[in-house]
């Protein structure tokens, strides 16, 4: 299945690309990944120490890991923080919650949400608000530092190829083929007409597999996109990193393809690879075509400009080996 995004010279005009990472989509996002397979190699260990109180499992409830989750939990206003985003939900017209949970094949509670000045919809926020701070606010300087990582690097290539080499090189999942953008998934179908309102893109960190979007069409327009991640964020001093880059890592690869792979997590050029592995640009160049051609890396060119970026089994075979690593070490 697909969905077919369609855009006119207007839509293109207005196409925007998130300043910060957007906290009630981390947070909705982050609720999937938690109901996620306990070995999961990139965020296993962030979901073991997460409290499983009533509370989040109620909120997993209303946010299923499969399925259908309602649009009021993500508004536009989060774009401007939490507290912003909070406030939207907790303003969102009757009305709309009402036609949203009918959607949703949620708990019995969930009906009290749809009342005029609902205390069960205050009570949702304060419990989104706190498992915000307890689950994800801890690691938001994390969050930031690779969605702003990923936002510069599709700057780069919108500077340099436009916006049909940012809409090319955004997801293997996407396909542009002007004026379309097609997102293949089991997830979505249909037909999206922008009508001139563009579209966001959001790079979110939380975000796996498929890029995804809201459920209504008559909702500003979002896309929301997988960042390539750095598979030690829950390691910032690198512990992880050190024990199985030398190790397991560098026993499969050789040390220098180890580094130029690790290197390339957070998305690097070749100036920027040769730099990290301290070698030459030659070499780097070499390298990351070897680890290109063994399907760990992914080479995205606009121009003159080149990113390397991790492929799906180059993040695998790293976030693998740093849950491997980080629990040596511990």
């Amino acid at each position: 299945m697909s969905l077919r995004i369609h855009f006119s010279g207007a839509d293109l005009a207005r196409v925007t690309l998130a300043e910060t990472p957007d906290p009630l989509w981390e947070l909705l996002l982050s609720l999937h990944a938690l109901q996620g397979p306990v070995d999961h190699p990139l965020f296993g260990r962030w979901a073991a120490d997460v409290s499983l109180t009533a509370q989040v499992r109620e909120l997993c409830r209303i946010a299923p890991a499969r399925g259908y989750s309602p649009d009021f939990l993500t508004p536009g206003e989060s774009a401007r923080g939490l507290d912003a985003g909070l406030e939207a939900v907790l303003t969102t017209p009757v009305p709309r919650l009402r036609s949203e949970l009918s959607l949703l094949n949620g708990p019995s509670w969930t009906k009290a949400l749809g009342e005029p000045r609902s205390a069960t919809l205050r009570d949702l926020v304060g419990g989104l608000a706190e498992y915000h701070r307890t689950a994800i606010q801890p690691h938001w300087s994390q969050i930031e530092k690779q969605v702003g990582g990923d936002r510069a690097a599709r700057a780069r290539v919108l500077l340099n190829g436009g916006v049909e080499a940012l809409f090319s090189g955004l997801h293997p999942a996407l396909r542009w083929q002007a004026p379309i953008l097609e997102l293949r998934g089991d997830h979505v179908q249909g037909d999206l007409y922008l009508n001139g309102r563009g579209l966001r893109l959001v790079p979110a960190f939380f975000c796996e597999g498929a890029p995804t979007l809201l459920a209504d069409p008559g909702l500003p327009p979002v896309l929301v996109y997988p960042i390539a991640h750095d598979p030690t964020w829950l390691d910032p001093a690198g512990t992880a990193r050190r024990e199985f880059d030398w190790a397991a890592l560098a026993a499969l690869l050789g040390p220098t393809r180890a580094q130029v792979l690790c290197a390339a997590a957070t998305g690097c050029n070749t100036t920027q690879l040769s730099k990290e592995a301290g070698i030459s640009l030659a070499s780097a160049s070499y390298h990351a075509s070897i680890l290109r051609e063994a399907g760990l890396l992914e080479t995205q060119r606009a121009g003159t400009a080149v990113k390397h970026t991790l492929s799906q089994l180059g993040r695998e075979l790293l976030t693998r080996q740093a849950s491997l690593g980080a629990t040596i070490v511990a």
